[in-house]
């Protein structure tokens, strides 16, 4: 079995796979006060409650995009696993031309190749997270790049932090659009708002790309943009986690 993760800005995805599919997945906070000793026990735990034998982990893949837990996670990897993780970043052989300048971008590379492998290109890939962040993929699978934006979380935490009089409210779409009263035009404007911005850039995206670009979405919050816009195609919760596996098969050998 493979064991991949996901590590964010915000939270960490856990995922055990056996071959290509994966059979449990777990989220946690990225805590780098965490030692190395308290994360595998967590994992452990996981595992644990899900009948899963972590003997049998032959191999694990890390997307991180934060350096500090990148290096407990090593640590914790070479103790208890005994074998050396697979860090994805833009120095492997991915067997594609990566056109960004930024090694970190783990997440959004796994992103792109996962979304590749199952969709073909050009391919357009919205990752609801702390940012919310636009992947592009060339029509022969090659990372062109991409957006970076505000997510939809942390635009209204800044909004609250910024405004003492403006109160913290649950991202879900209002009624109506012209709100009554703060929470609801707060929730509008969020709301609403990414809706529209992810219409526009799509649009913007397309029209450097040709209008065929296909467009698929991954992130907590993906499914709930995508009931409200047709320019997303699907959603895939697990993205991050099929792309480190497919990296993982490509440059570390097969579990």
């Amino acid at each position: 079995m493979l064991l991949a993760i996901d590590v964010g800005n915000t939270h960490t995805v856990v995922g055990i796979f056996r071959g290509e599919h994966l059979v449990a997945d777990w989220r946690m906070a990225s805590a780098t006060h965490r030692t190395a000793d308290e994360t595998w026990l967590t994992i452990k735990s996981f595992c644990g409650d899900a009948g899963i034998n972590t003997a049998d982990i032959r191999g694990v893949g890390i997307s991180s995009v934060v350096p500090d837990f990148t290096g407990i996670l090593e640590s914790m990897v070479r103790k208890y696993i005994k074998v050396d993780p697979v860090i994805v970043d833009a120095s492997l052989d991915l067997g594609i031309t990566v056109g960004y300048a930024d090694p970190t971008a783990a997440d959004r590379l796994c992103n792109a190749i996962a979304g590749f492998a199952k969709y073909g290109g050009p391919l357009i890939i919205i990752d609801f997270g702390t940012a919310t962040t636009y992947d592009v993929v060339s029509e022969k699978g090659d990372y062109l790049g991409g957006v970076i934006t505000l997510g939809l979380e942390s635009s209204a935490a800044e909004l609250h932090r910024r405004a003492a009089k403006l109160p913290k409210v649950e991202l879900r779409f209002p009624h109506r659009v012209v709100g009554k009263e703060t929470a609801s035009s707060i929730q509008a404007g969020i709301m609403f708002g990414s809706v529209d911005a992810v219409e526009g850039m799509v649009r913007r995206i397309q029209n450097e790309l040709g209008s065929t670009t296909r467009v698929i979405a991954t992130g907590g919050l993906s499914t709930v943009i995508a009931q409200q816009t047709r320019v997303i195609e699907a959603c895939e919760p697990s993205l991050v986690l099929e792309g480190v596996r497919l990296i993982y098969e490509k440059v570390g050998g097969k579990t």
